[in-house]
């Protein structure tokens, strides 16, 4: 650790870990439990979601209102979310009302009801907010993308659930599941900001002290990735488009090079993407790229907006600047350009206590060490740009590549037929080349 970052482990197998920021004057308090949508059994998909709703929702001395009064009271941001891997809990306060965010977060992990009607009336929220989901196809697109890449995967489902499995979970399933995953060996507390290391233990210690316990996960299967395509019909304006393939685990050696790949072709106005196919073309509102990872797997994605006419070409231009970046590394320009971008955006977005309490539960997660922001920068510059082009190279291999599309496909398949086509075809080009 640094003289400014610390870790305690609790007796119980708590992780604590704390960044001292003196020129701020708030805290931000992060709880990550290990508990994500990968790990629930297949019939309890959307369960981890699930719960996360319900520990707002009541406890043995608190309503929900009063949770949120709470929040208000210190003038705070209480809020948490779900991922493929983890669940977390967050506050942000005044670092003066640190220990009343403590006690609060505390008391709703630990003593939550489950009361019979919160669960049905949270159910009621979750299949709304669902619903919510089917009528943004720009987000339904991502995931039906994921279920593409890894058919039958649990990293392939989507987090919030289904219909059907949300509907059928009960208050024993989700009571079960918290003693299953919500265990104290189970859990990383990160807190950065106006704060002293010993004094956070301290709250931990004494307002998480009742809560114990290991968690015996089933190791879990790395994901398979299929090279497939995949469209859905809803009634839009616009086809949704996602392309790519499986990425990289978040402890690849990789991401770095990645990173710079992604910025390059996708990754902001001036990249190779947004160049071509928005500035000089036309042809659409939003294209870009991102990376995703996991334990062991990850996805590298593009992603574009475009009129359905557009479909095809947009495909064939994209694979165009693929192919592009196999035949010629970036220019010196180029990857300097984008290194600085990078730099950039990581120390820009590491100035809130947020941030770098979410910098702190990452590196621990999925590291076991604190990586800082010095070794980020060190490890960006030392990218080459033949190291670019192999990832373009290893990563986006015709044979490794998929497509999910949503869009208004009409009962004759021209235009499902068209994009899958374009998609065959520029694949298949790739492979001639």
């Amino acid at each position: 650790m640094t003289e400014l970052i610390n870790k305690t482990v609790l007796p119980s197998g708590i992780r604590v870990l704390t960044e001292r920021m003196p020129h701020v004057r708030t805290a931000a308090m992060g709880i990550w439990v290990g508990a994500g949508s990968r790990y629930e059994p297949a019939p309890q998909h959307g369960i981890t979601h699930f719960l996360e709703h319900l520990f707002f929702k009541g406890t043995e001395k608190r309503s929900a209102l009063e949770i949120a009064q709470a929040a208000d009271d210190m003038g705070g941001q209480m809020n948490a979310f779900t991922d493929r891997e983890q669940t977390v809990f967050f506050v942000k306060v005044l670092s003066t009302h640190l220990e009343q965010a403590v006690e609060i977060c505390a008391d709703m992990l630990l003593h939550s009801t489950f009361a019979t009607e919160s669960v049905e009336r949270e159910r009621q929220v979750i299949i709304e907010e669902i619903k919510s989901y089917e009528d943004a196809p720009d987000e339904l697109v991502q995931d039906l993308f994921a279920q593409t890449v890894w058919n039958g995967h649990p990293l392939g489902r989507p987090v919030i659930g289904t219909l059907a499995t949300v509907s059928r979970l009960t208050r024993d399933d989700c009571l079960a599941h918290v003693q299953r995953y919500y265990r104290a060996a189970n859990v990383v507390v990160a807190v950065a900001g106006e704060i002293e290391h010993e004094h956070v233990v301290e709250l931990i210690s004494r307002y998480f002290g009742s809560w114990d316990g290991a968690v015996e996960v089933m190791p879990a299967d790395p994901p398979v990735p299929l090279a497939d395509v995949a469209t859905r019909f809803k009634e839009t304006e616009q086809v949704h488009l996602c392309v790519g393939a499986q990425g990289l685990a978040f402890d690849d050696e990789r991401r770095y090079a990645l990173s710079v790949l992604d910025t390059v072709l996708g990754g902001g106005m001036s990249s190779r993407l947004f160049q071509e196919i928005r500035e000089r073309r036309g042809l659409v509102y939003t294209i870009g790229s991102y990376g995703a990872s996991y334990r062991d797997g990850g996805l590298f994605v593009i992603y574009a907006g475009m009129s359905p006419s557009a479909g095809p070409e947009v495909i064939r231009l994209t694979f165009a600047e693929i192919e592009k970046m196999k035949q010629e590394s970036p220019s010196p320009e180029e990857l300097a350009r984008a290194k600085e971008s990078l730099k950039g955006s990581l120390m820009l977005g590491l100035e809130s206590t947020s941030s770098r309490m979410m910098m702190l539960a990452r590196s621990e997660v999925y590291y076991n060490r604190q990586i800082t922001l010095d070794e980020l920068i060190a490890r960006i510059d030392a990218v080459t740009a033949d190291e670019v082009q192999q990832m373009v190279i290893e990563l986006l291999r015709p044979g490794r590549l998929s497509m999910a599309a949503i869009g208004p496909f009409r009962p004759d398949g021209k235009l499902d037929g068209e994009l899958r086509e374009a998609f065959r075809q520029s694949r298949g080009s790739a492979v001639a080349r």
